[in-house]
């Protein structure tokens, strides 16, 4: 068995055709990580799918850990990058939870592989002191406890912590989304975001919030 390249050697830099390169051998990676596992999958079999000498691979990820981190990271920015653009088509803050939410539970309909991917870092590389989900999570959560405070200084939304009001969100999310992969979703993923809101909602929401979305929703049939 030869030895791995090591990390000095380090990727193309530059040009618009690396970037996209990379992106290809992360998607190749990707799928073949999800099906065969970090154990099945050798870097020769992204190479061959791809029509690349091993070599190539090795220029862009120098190890078969790091393609497997980068595909997870690439994974969990795309994501990321969905929930945003969902956000931003509401103006409402509550508007943009919800939309947030739905955008987030049909990333992962959509995408499986990504969940089978942290399934084993969490197996594989579980000395890892923050696994990459959680990673994005920290980097991303600030934007949504700026909501949560603007929302309790309107009066909207009980003066709990933001952190534990976004914990506990996150929680929920979280085990949805993997309830979903394993258990198979049921509802629309409109539906389902929804029904998650209706639950958390009530206990963070103002008395005076509740009653207006209550009187909202009678007018509206929904």
């Amino acid at each position: 068995m030869g030895v791995e390249p090591t990390v000095e050697q380090g990727k193309p830099h530059g040009s618009e055709r690396a970037r996209k390169r990379s992106a290809e051998i992360l998607e190749c990676a990707t799928q073949h990580f999800a099906r065969r596992g970090f154990q099945g999958t050798d870097v020769q079999h992204v190479a061959d799918a791809l029509g690349l000498g091993k070599g190539t691979i090795y220029r862009y990820f120098p190890s078969k850990r790091a393609l497997f981190l980068e595909a997870l990271d690439a994974g969990m920015s795309r994501m990321h990058e969905r929930v945003e653009a969902a956000r931003l088509g509401a103006d409402d803050p509550l508007d943009q939870i919800e939309r947030a939410i739905e955008a987030y539970l049909a990333f992962f309909d959509e995408h499986g592989e990504y969940v089978e991917l942290l399934i084993q870092e969490r197996a594989v590389f579980r000395n890892r002191e923050t696994p990459t989900y959680f990673k994005h999570r920290e980097r991303n959560v600030g934007r949504w406890r700026e909501r949560f405070r603007e929302l309790i200084a309107a009066g909207r939304v009980r003066p709990l912590p933001v952190e534990q009001i976004t914990n506990v969100l996150s929680a929920l999310l979280y085990g949805t989304m993997f309830t979903n992969y394993f258990a198979g979703r049921r509802q629309p993923l409109a539906v389902q975001a929804r029904e998650l809101l209706d639950v958390a909602l009530p206990g963070i929401l103002s008395d005076s919030e509740r009653q207006r979305r209550l009187a909202e929703r009678r007018n509206t049939g929904t």
